[in-house]
């Protein structure tokens, strides 16, 4: 058995300059911890695969094509592969997020 503490895995350097940390990557999969502070977003980007964004804390908004959607802990949201989106906190507390890839993605993210 593999038990991973998201504290204990290091930050992931990203475009974004927000907290990234890799939980889980096989050649099947990825998942990630994102955490947004207040104010922080991510970039718009393309990603080549389907994603699924799983919310473990705070409210945030979630941007897919031309939707947006605010969404708060313990709502799933899908992405499909290939469709602009991007992470955003607009409020005054922490936005914690699970991003699972699948399948696990070969080719690089595009940012807009």
């Amino acid at each position: 058995m593999k038990v991973v503490e998201i504290e204990s895995s290091p930050e992931k350097p990203n475009p974004h300059n927000v907290s990234v940390r890799m939980l889980y990557d096989t050649e099947h999969a990825q998942a990630v911890h994102i955490e947004l502070k207040p104010g922080e977003v991510l970039k718009k980007h393309i990603t080549p695969v389907d994603v699924f964004f799983y919310i473990l804390e705070g409210r945030g908004v979630v941007e897919i094509g031309d939707e947006q959607e605010e969404v708060s802990r313990d709502m799933l949201i899908e992405s499909p592969a290939k469709i602009p989106h991007r992470l955003l906190n607009p409020g005054d507390g922490i936005f914690r997020v699970l991003v699972v890839k699948v399948p696990r993605q070969t080719e690089q993210t595009r940012l807009l």
